[in-house]
């Protein structure tokens, strides 16, 4: 039987505060990427074809929920989209190598080979190819 998450325990005796609100809203976040990670896996598990079509449909939905809810967490605070491009930025960074000698020194395996050592020291990805016309 589906549990619902609910932030509340019963009925609410109050407005909620600013604060209390964005902890709703970030949990209804989390709540669409449950969805849609449920519905991509139906879909993934299934080789009807409408139902795949269906159930896509309603898990790309449900990225559209996630958008409006992380819009309006924006709006409500300020500093959020501040944070949201400083986390943007920092995966940037290390997606252009920016950050090679310092990820490589994390890395627990860095002795053993893996797939990703196969790639071209020149990035081929779609925004590095755009950049580069």
């Amino acid at each position: 039987m589906p549990e619902f998450v609910n932030p509340f325990s019963g009925s609410v005796p109050k407005k909620l505060s600013l604060r209390e609100l964005c902890r709703a809203l970030r949990l209804s976040l989390a709540s669409e990427e449950e969805a849609t990670h449920l519905y991509e896996s139906l879909a993934d598990a299934t080789d009807n074809e409408l139902a795949k079509a269906v159930l896509q449909d309603i898990a790309n939905e449900e990225r559209v929920h996630k958008g409006e809810f992380q819009k309006l967490i924006e709006l409500l605070l300020p500093d959020e989209a501040g944070f949201m491009a400083q986390g943007a930025e920092e995966v940037e960074e290390i997606h252009h190598g920016a950050h090679s000698e310092t990820a490589s020194a994390q890395k627990p395996f860095a002795a053993v080979p893996t797939v990703g050592d196969l790639r071209s020291s020149e990035c081929s990805c779609e925004c590095c190819r755009r950049r580069s016309l």
